[in-house]
Parts: structure tokens; sequence; C-alpha cells
């Protein structure tokens, strides 16, 4: 097998290691793959090791050796699907390998908003204490979130590792999710309708796909149904939500907080909307949620496993 890794860096900064994958063939690994270098590198791959190269027509035409795409990465909204099987390609993803990781960063998130201790640290650094005539001081008024309630869209496995952990901090749960999951609700966690969640939440955090249907799914109308003062959290998608009705929400005060880490586009431009709301309430960070080394140590551990199963003829993983 002819295998290629056209974006290795982002996955694999170098604390570990693509070794795995001499096992099944001849391996060349590039950190970065622009778009006009796609077609080259992929011209006589069999295996192709990817995470945001876009495989549509084009891509996959250039590559008339490939059987398989191996993603790193949970969503395969990157991959012409039908372009893909109408071409015998088969397209495998990792799925739940960040589960723990995500649900990590929507409350630090969360309780970047509720307490801004990154801002006080570096106030105190600054010397800001040292000079208070106050044995406490804070710059930020201080939320407490025992006793809210938590609104998530999208209870799959990231969802369900939210909630349990919004429950351990005395928070009530209601979730709205495409099918009925009667396993996931309890005494604190019960599942509504959409615009049930928006109007009773004091925090909304999305954890759903991002599909056609999802797209936008927090515009100006869904943030107008919110409860005033509100806060909003994603880490799943950016284009989940309207960022010109957000930051237009935090500016009026609808909205009392926003954290995420994802953006619509990635890296995020300088001329997101988002920045325009940067003096608010707000904390983005660069799509990290998935990038602890214990994550990324799992991922890859699937990607090769994923791997092996298609050449020992019963792939795994497989999406369509």
């Amino acid at each position: 097998m002819n295998i290629v890794v056209l974006d290795a860096y982002v996955n694999n900064p170098g604390d570990l290691s693509w070794k795995q994958l001499e096992a099944f063939g001849s391996v060349t690994l590039y950190d970065r793959t622009a778009p006009d270098e796609v077609a080259f590198r992929v011209a006589d791959a069999n295996i192709a090791v990817s995470n945001k190269i876009t495989w549509d027509e084009a891509a996959l035409d250039a590559a008339p050796n490939l059987e398989l795409i191996a993603l790193t990465s949970t969503g395969f909204n990157v991959v012409d699907l039908d372009a893909a099987q109408r071409r015998g390609v088969t397209v495998c993803n990792v799925p739940a390998y960040s589960t723990p990781d995500v649900a990590q960063m929507t409350f630090a998130l969360l309780l970047e908003l509720c307490l801004h201790v990154g801002a006080h640290s570096r106030g105190v650094m600054n010397g800001e204490w040292v000079r208070s005539i106050d044995f406490s001081y804070w710059d930020y008024p201080l939320v407490e979130i025992a006793g809210k309630t938590l609104g998530i869209v999208g209870m799959g496995s990231i969802g369900q590792a939210v909630a349990r952990v919004a429950n351990a901090f005395g928070m009530d749960v209601l979730f709205n999710s495409r099918s009925a999951k009667p396993a996931c609700e309890n005494e604190h966690c019960r599942q509504v309708g959409f615009d049930e969640l928006l109007a009773r939440a004091d925090i909304v955090t999305l954890h759903a796909p991002a599909t056609p249907e999802t797209n936008g799914l927090i515009d100006a109308a869904a943030i107008a149904k919110m409860k005033d003062g509100a806060m909003l959290l994603n880490t799943a998608r950016g284009t989940l939500v309207d960022e010109r009705a957000v930051a237009d929400a935090l500016i009026a005060g609808k909205l009392s907080g926003f954290g995420a880490d994802v953006v619509a586009v990635e890296p995020m431009t300088q001329n997101s909307p988002l920045l325009d709301a940067k003096d608010k309430n707000i904390v983005i960070t660069p799509h990290i949620a998935w990038a602890t080394h214990e994550a990324r140590t799992r991922l890859l551990d699937t990607v090769f496993a994923n791997i092996r199963a298609f050449i020992e003829g019963h792939p795994q993983n497989v999406v369509s």
C-alpha cells in the first residue's frame, strides 16, 4: 500500500509517532498540504490519511488508485461521500476519541466566563493585589453555576458527558436531541423541545454535528427566544451559530457571555464579526479541545486500527 499523510503536523507536532503506519506499506508524511498540492500528492496513493483536506470530485479524480480515506477526525463533512462511494473509496473516521476533552473544554469556557480566572490572575501578576487596600477584590461580576439550568443541544456522547459534569456541579439539565433518549433522563436531566430549551436555559451549550439542518441554528431569531442575560457555548462546529447575531447580542447585552472553541472559518479571519465584541464577556480558544496528548494518542491509535481493519478486509468506523 502507498500511504500518504497529508496534514501530519496538526495531529502530531512531534510528540507522537507515525511509525505504526510502516507495517502497512510505504509512507509519505506531509506536515501540511495546500489545496493546490493535493492532486500531485495523492496521484499514486492507495490510502490517504487526512484531517481538513476537502475531498470533492476534483480531489477524488486526482487519486485514481485511492481505496481508503482514513480521517483523523470524528467529523466527515470534508468528504463528498456520494462521490467517494461512486469511486469505491471507503471513508473511515474516529468517533468519540475526544469526548472527555470536549466536555472539559466546555466547562473551562463556562468557568472562565463566570469567574474570569485568567483576567484576575493577570491582574495579580501585574501587581494589582499588591496595591490593593482590601484583602480581596474582583474586576468582573462573579457567577455561581450551581442551581443554574444548562441547555444541551445535541445529546450524543459529548452532550451526555457534559450533562454528567453539569449535574455534578449542581446544575439542572435540559437537552434537545433529534431522537428520544429516555435513558439520559433523570431527576435533574430532562429532554425538551428546542424552543423550550432556549426559553428556560441560563446557559446554552452546542454539541450537535455540522449539517445543512444545523447551519446557523443559533441565529438572531433563536437568540431572541433565549433568556435575557443567558450565556452561549459552542465546542461543536462554528457554522452552528450566526456569528454576526451573536456579536450583536453580546454588544446589546442580550447575551451576557459567549465561549467558543470553534468559529465558522478556521483559522479565524480578521473580519470575523466576533471580534467586534472582543470587549464583552467573550472567550474564544483556537479549536484545541480535541488536542490533549491523551486524546491525540487515542486518535492515532484508532486511525492505525482503521487502516489495519481495512487491509484485513473488515473495515471499521466506516461513514456513509
